[in-house]
């Protein structure tokens, strides 16, 4: 793992890459009481050539950046967070599995360090960066999942921290995903937190619709409004439909709406995507006004030709046309 102190005054210290071990905090560090947290998440991949890289980590760096921003915590430079992971990566290199679906997942993670009980940023933060081999997400097959329309809980209001990638807003959904595990749903989709009626996100993924209209299908995402957390993929997805032959639109997308559309047929598909399963099909959608099936409930060809273009790109099985592959060893 790679350990990159910092200090108000000083800025970044030194780094260290150590073996994987417990670090060791105070118990009045400012993280543990006022929640100073935020992650990323990314993937490196063994190529068809038997090379590694991985995918858009400079993305991830930025948004770490943004998300520090938002908790008053320091920005980590690009540079030195790409530095830090292919150091890293460099080292794992054996654990970088081989078969597709696989991949070495990295989780930078900065946290608030300096023993105060004062309600304020921290002096002192930490970085650590650790890595595991992942296998693949979908074993024995891509199978759609159900989900479950929160509308008694919130993920994030305007002006909040839902755009940042901070601890607090997962610790905040896990009630939510533990009542749509209950009711049989695999995840929780988000509703704003003003009307309670617009969709935003689903569990730790980003949500798309698949219409079609006049011969002409389109990828419909929630536009970001400060709420969204920007997803990596959501944006790589926006950027290679165009090239696929699909249009792509961000807007407002109301629960009446997609359960209307799904009823009429013009909704195809709908499917989340994150880090983790890259897509993710969705079946069917459930709430206090039912069950809403989307399609046939089984999946559909655009999600799968969505998700089978992006794997070659991460393992290198086809052109990398927006240089989105960075190598590493």
């Amino acid at each position: 793992m790679v350990l990159i102190p910092f200090r108000e005054g000083e800025g970044w210290l030194p780094g260290t890459l150590r073996p994987y071990s417990p670090i060791e905090i105070d118990p009045a560090a400012a993280v543990l009481h006022y929640g100073q947290s935020v992650f990323e998440g990314f993937k490196a991949f063994r190529q068809v050539t038997g090379d590694i890289a991985s995918f858009r980590p400079d993305a991830n760096a930025r948004r770490f950046q943004n998300s520090a921003k938002r908790l008053a915590m320091p920005e980590m430079p690009v540079d030195m967070f790409l530095q830090a992971a292919n150091l890293l990566i460099q080292q794992d290199r054996d654990w970088v599995p081989s078969i597709r679906g696989t991949s070495l997942y990295l989780r930078p993670l900065l946290i608030a360090t300096e023993c105060s009980l004062g309600v304020r940023p921290s002096r002192e933060y930490l970085f650590v960066l650790i890595a595991s081999p992942a296998g693949d997400y979908f074993q024995g097959g891509v199978k759609p999942v159900s989900v479950w329309v929160c509308d008694k809980y919130v993920r994030a209001a305007p002006g909040g921290t839902g755009e940042a990638k901070f601890g607090g807003n997962y610790a905040a959904s896990l009630i939510a995903q533990a009542e749509a595990a209950q009711r049989g749903c695999a995840q929780v989709v988000w509703l704003d937190a003003v009307h309670r009626n617009q969709v935003e996100e689903m569990g730790g993924m980003n949500i798309f619709f698949v219409l079609n209209s006049n011969g002409q299908t389109t990828l419909l995402t929630p536009k970001l409004s400060g709420s969204l957390l920007p997803g990596i993929t959501r944006e790589s997805l926006l950027l290679i439909g165009p090239k696929l032959g699909y249009a792509v639109e961000e807007r407002t997308i109301t629960l009446a709406e997609w359960i209307s559309s799904a009823k009429s047929g013009h909704m195809t598909e709908a499917f989340a995507c994150g880090t983790a399963a890259v897509i993710t099909p969705i079946g069917s959608m459930h709430g206090q006004h039912g069950e809403t099936l989307i399609g046939d409930g089984q999946g559909g060809p655009v999600a799968q030709t969505l998700r089978d273009y992006l794997l070659a790109i991460q393992y290198g099985e086809a052109p990398d046309p927006l240089g989105w592959m960075h190598r590493v060893c």
